[in-house]
């Protein structure tokens, strides 16, 4: 049987919705025989590894752990879930200091027992701050370490589905960047429906300027929209996009929705957050967005906005002020 990679793949937070679900569809799309579920809640744990015993995925090797030295030493890739979940009435930012320690003692961790590391990816939010903390205290280089920021892009192309009562493969190029939060950037410039562009049909009256405003306002309560309708915060969603980016990092097909990547230049700086990129086998590659002045004006009050997230994780004493991060990771300019 052909898997992507022999290499391991470690999977943080396996006891949650989202970790079991990342292990079934990592195991499904047959992406690496060599798959460690880590948590620190062991019956759950046991109960998960149980079931995946159960599926009788062949030619696997399935291990379950809670010691964090077991679960990291010789992984090449991890996934990590392993935060806190959102709550009816929460925003992503409310999540910030519980999360934020999450991810520094992850950093840490992954120097520690796994600093060969090849990537990871960070799941749990607020997305683009502990995917930034985790990479400040790791010492991977910033290619190595993406966040989930999909979820928003893909809302995107369902809300125009459903607006326009249209196939998903109708809409192409769906595109949200900065924050994984109710900042976001969405872009309309970029859509195609039907080959025909959105800004186009927003401007001639096709889609009514009110019913965009609707449909984006939708799009950024996404995730609200689900603990409201479940009960709980997603995870069928984030589980099977996150499993693809690390996908493409073993070498599979290429990951090509915008995805939380780390930026240092002269507009954007010792920030992660949602840009057009590719991950691949070499990492994740970013270049930076086009679009309208007003949605380029959106993006920087996004950024803004995790700026000041950021900055607080700092007033926290959680990292370091920015022009000290080079001493943590000699790869962060």
């Amino acid at each position: 049987m052909d898997f992507v990679t022999n290499e391991k793949l470690t999977i943080v937070g396996a006891a949650g919705m989202i970790g079991s679900n990342m292990a079934q569809t990592a195991l499904m799309m047959k992406l690496t025989p060599n798959i460690c579920l880590y948590d620190p809640f062991g019956p759950a744990l046991q109960g998960v590894a149980e079931e995946m015993f159960h599926c009788a995925f062949e030619n696997v090797n399935i291990t379950y752990t809670t010691d964090v030295k077991e679960a990291f030493s010789g992984a090449s890739y991890i996934v990590s879930s392993g935060g806190a979940a959102r709550k009816a009435g929460m925003t992503r930012e409310d999540l910030l200091k519980g999360n934020a320690e999450i991810a520094a003692q992850l950093g840490k961790d992954i120097r520690q027992y796994c600093p060969d590391a090849k990537h990871v990816v960070i799941v749990f939010n607020p997305a683009d701050i502990t995917g930034l903390i985790t990479l400040i205290y790791s010492g991977l280089k910033p290619n190595q370490v993406s966040t989930l920021a999909a979820l928003d892009s893909t809302r995107l192309r369902s809300e125009l589905s459903k607006y326009l009562h249209l196939p998903t493969n109708k809409i192409e190029n769906c595109r949200t960047y900065g924050g994984h939060g109710e900042q976001m950037a969405v872009f309309a410039s970029t859509t195609k429906i039907d080959g025909e562009s959105l800004t186009t049909m927003i401007e001639t009256g096709k889609i009514p300027g009110a019913d965009w405003v609707d449909l984006k306002q939708r799009v950024v309560q996404g995730g609200k929209n689900i603990i409201d309708l479940r009960g709980r915060s997603s995870f069928q969603s984030p589980s099977y996009i996150s499993i693809e980016m690390i996908a493409a990092a073993m070498g599979g097909k290429p990951f090509e929705w915008p995805a939380g990547v780390y930026l240092s230049n002269d507009k954007f700086n010792h920030i992660m957050m949602a840009m057009e990129t590719v991950i691949n086998k070499d990492g994740v590659h970013y270049k930076m967005p086009e679009g309208t002045a007003e949605e380029q004006a959106e993006l920087v009050e996004s950024y803004n906005h995790l700026c000041k997230l950021r900055d607080e994780v700092i007033g926290m004493g959680i990292i370091p002020a920015t022009d000290k991060w080079h001493e943590l990771n000699q790869n962060l300019k």
